[in-house]
């Protein structure tokens, strides 16, 4: 079986680029996949952080010529592996982000998956990680900001000859968010992971068998093996989204305070709370 290497990419930070690469390489690693996550995320690498980990090496090292990819290599009790970075700015200066080519061939040579989480915005490690490949994902939430930015993405991937496989919405709380990202993004939508306003430790799909987003990372990892192993198109990919993920009451409460008092007229500020994020969007990276 040929390896495959994607690339976790999204225009916010705080859309939840790490916690997709950390719940999918974990449940591809239970599908007997050998998987290793690497933080690419050169200026603000936390996924040693979010996995307890505590490396005496990192990504850093290596692309500053100061170790090899197999001693900053760290094995996790659920199997899979991480290639983590460094907390520390000082760090930042010394790596070589043209390097992470040799390091992801390396890797290539080794695992069946090797997923790689980038920074977000644009920076040279964003665009030769996405450029090197064979897939990228774009992370979004349902804000319009996050939409539009998901839509940068795609394109910065492709001017560097990547390919997009699709999208991932994050945060969800309703089942017309879906609906919406489904008919407003370019790309295939992949899968749709709920919010939950008690995050357990990560991996959600191990850590918290009732984890309804853990659930969802689940079936959109088998969306991935699907496209990535079987050679699926991602067009014609049916989004796994479960109505009793969320909790609609809300929203249909909210529809009936539109339609009366104020003329149907949503609250402007209500509005442009809703584009900040809020919710758990802190809890992603």
């Amino acid at each position: 079986m040929d390896s495959y290497v994607c690339a976790i990419a999204g225009g916010k930070g705080g859309v939840g680029r790490t916690t997709t690469a950390i719940n999918l390489g974990t449940a591809l690693e239970a599908q007997a996949y050998d998987v290793v996550v690497v933080d690419a995320d050169l200026g603000m690498s936390n996924v040693a952080a979010m996995m307890g980990a505590e490396p005496d090496k990192t990504i850093h090292d290596v692309l500053a010529g100061n170790a090899t990819v197999e001693e900053a290599l760290v094995e996790l009790d659920s199997g899979l592996t991480l290639l983590p970075g460094e907390w520390a700015i000082e760090a930042y200066g010394d790596a070589d982000a043209a390097q992470l080519r040799d390091v992801v061939e390396t890797l290539r040579q080794s695992y069946d998956v090797v997923l790689i989480d980038t920074s977000a915005g644009i920076s040279h490690e964003k665009t030769v990680s996405v450029g090197l490949a064979d897939g990228t994902v774009v992370v979004t939430t349902a804000s319009d900001v996050s939409l539009a930015d998901a839509h940068k993405t795609a394109q910065l991937v492709e001017r560097v000859g990547g390919t997009v496989l699709g999208t991932v919405l994050t945060c969800v709380t309703t089942s017309a968010q879906v609906t919406d990202a489904h008919e407003r993004l370019e790309h295939p939508l992949l899968g749709a992971i709920p919010e939950e306003l008690s995050i357990a430790s990560e991996p959600l799909v191990v850590t918290d068998e009732s984890s309804v987003a853990g659930g969802a990372y689940g079936s959109l990892s088998g969306t991935l093996m699907a496209i990535m192993f079987d050679g699926a198109d991602p067009s014609v990919i049916d989004v796994v989204f479960e109505p009793e993920w969320v909790d609609e009451s809300e929203e249909d409460e909210d529809d009936e305070d539109d339609s009366s008092g104020d003329g149907g007229e949503p609250d402007q500020d209500d509005d442009d709370d809703d584009d900040d994020g809020g919710g758990v969007l802190g809890l992603f990276n």
